[in-house]
């Protein structure tokens, strides 16, 4: 499966949104990763959906892909753009990101995050693992999402917003 890079390759104006969208990733993934060492049952999980709730519109706002950046559409081209969402499949995408959305789309990682949950109480290696599995399920949950987002973007040809 391709990269949201290499689907944005050749259209600079979408891979600079994918390189911004990727920075802001790597960020809260970071942050996942060390609030993975935390061993507070519970306490990982719910920064994962903070951070996500977080990200998910910052994300969107960089494809023009927000409730109200869809809202200033013309009605045709917001046809096309929800066309597209239907047939990528996402729930992210041009909704109000809230904790149950969040839920949903992390159930598609359920193991690894019980699998976080089990090693973090190792010490040391424990902790290292967790932060490791912290780290790389965020990243694969925004580099999903990113995807989509690309995909949508392509597939309905909307203008993407002036950079922030």
């Amino acid at each position: 499966m391709a990269s949201a890079r290499q689907m944005a390759a050749g259209n600079p104006e979408l891979a600079a949104a994918v390189q911004r969208s990727r920075r802001l990733l790597h960020r809260r993934a970071l942050v996942a990763a060390v609030a993975s060492t935390v061993p507070v049952p519970g306490l990982d999980w719910a920064v994962d959906a903070a951070l996500l709730s977080q990200l998910l519109p910052q994300v969107n706002a960089q494809f023009g892909l927000t409730p109200a950046q869809l809202d200033q559409l013309d009605p045709h081209k917001r046809e096309q753009v929800q066309k597209a969402v239907t047939l990528v499949g996402s729930v992210l995408i041009g909704k109000f990101i809230t904790k149950e959305l969040v839920l949903r789309a992390t159930r598609a990682v359920g193991l690894r995050l019980t699998t976080k949950q089990l090693v973090k109480y190792v010490p040391l290696a424990g902790q290292a693992v967790a932060a490791t599995v912290g780290y790389t399920t965020l990243r694969y949950l925004g580099e999903q999402h990113l995807r989509d987002c690309v995909q949508v973007v392509q597939q309905s040809q909307l203008r993407l917003p002036a950079p922030r």
